[in-house]
């Protein structure tokens, strides 16, 4: 993309792309999870085969993805918006988000039925309570958006080790019923990190005010860094996942078990190993979509309604 466009338009060519990517990727979860064999996880170890578990490996790069663009667009929208529009706009479409994980998404999509027996807080719940949160950053220095994001990551592993049966912590931190009884409401993504997540993409938007070359050398060092971090955190194997790895029957499964990082709620290591190669590829398409990719552009470019089709 010419520094023209970078630098009047609102949507990034290559944003839309990688988000378009990872949407595609989800619906193979999701598949898997509709006409697939549920007599064990994808991840166990003790049952899975290696085909199989990168079948499920594959699809954690999508909420962070998505979590993490959302911040992007959010910044790049203030091309075009104050921030109190901005704000008032996070704040609304947080709420629109969290209606729509509540009736559309739980009631018309995974379970065709309006008898709540199930109520299970998901991606969009998180969202839209990220979205809410970043509506009350965007009146911050950007430095203080990025230490907030990356304080929130980085340290909430400290907790793994807290157990406290409250609907509370739940919400924050720990998976876990809210409600109980005939009408049981399960939070199964706690709002910590992802808030965090999408405060690290709100600052990860002023890049693209930069030159192609500057944004190109940052995304990929950028990339590669998290990338490495994650090998080198995850082999010493002591901070950053409540789950060891260990080694296996086969070195192929010991290779699975070093890959085999928490995603409810996203551990460091988790958003180490997915953010980190998700930089590179939008490295990778930052001037130039290749055609192959350009079924996912399009589907980059209407996110929600995909994700809310592709279920049905």
């Amino acid at each position: 993309m010419a520094e023209t466009d970078t630098n009047t338009r609102i949507r990034i060519e290559s944003i839309d792309v990688v988000r378009g990517v990872i949407m595609i990727l989800m619906a193979l979860d999701h598949t898997r999870d509709f006409f697939g064999s549920h007599a064990f996880f994808p991840e166990d170890l003790a049952h899975t085969t290696i085909p199989l578990f990168f079948t499920r490996w594959i699809t954690h790069f999508c909420a962070p993805v998505f979590f993490l663009l959302t911040g992007t667009g959010a910044y790049l929208s203030l091309r075009k918006k104050s921030k109190s529009e901005l704000s008032r706009f996070l704040f609304v479409r947080g709420l629109w988000l969290i209606f729509l994980e509540l009736v559309v998404v739980r009631c018309l999509g995974w379970w065709f039925n309006f008898d709540y027996n199930v109520t299970g807080l998901a991606v969009l719940w998180a969202l839209g309570w990220a979205m809410i949160v970043l509506s009350v950053l965007v009146y911050l220095p950007i430095p203080a958006v990025t230490t907030f994001g990356v304080l929130m990551i980085a340290s909430h592993n400290l907790f793994d080790s807290v157990r406290w049966s409250n609907p509370l912590w739940s919400i924050l931190h720990s998976p876990g019923p809210i409600i109980k009884g005939p009408h049981m409401v399960y939070v199964a993504y706690p709002l910590i990190p992802w808030i965090g997540v999408t405060a690290v993409g709100y600052s990860l938007g002023q890049s693209y005010a930069w030159t192609s070359a500057r944004r190109s050398s940052f995304l990929l060092s950028l990339g590669v860094g998290l990338t490495a971090a994650f090998v080198i955190l995850r082999t010493v194997n002591v901070y950053g996942d409540p789950q060891r790895w260990n080694p296996q029957r086969s070195a192929a499964f010991t290779v699975l078990s070093f890959l085999k990082t928490n995603k409810y709620p996203p551990s460091l290591l988790f958003l180490l190993m997915t953010l980190g190669p998700a930089l590179l590829l939008l490295w990778a398409v930052d001037t130039r979509t290749p055609q192959w990719l350009q079924p996912a552009l399009i589907v980059g470019k209407v996110p929600m309604f995909y994700y809310l089709l592709h279920i049905p």
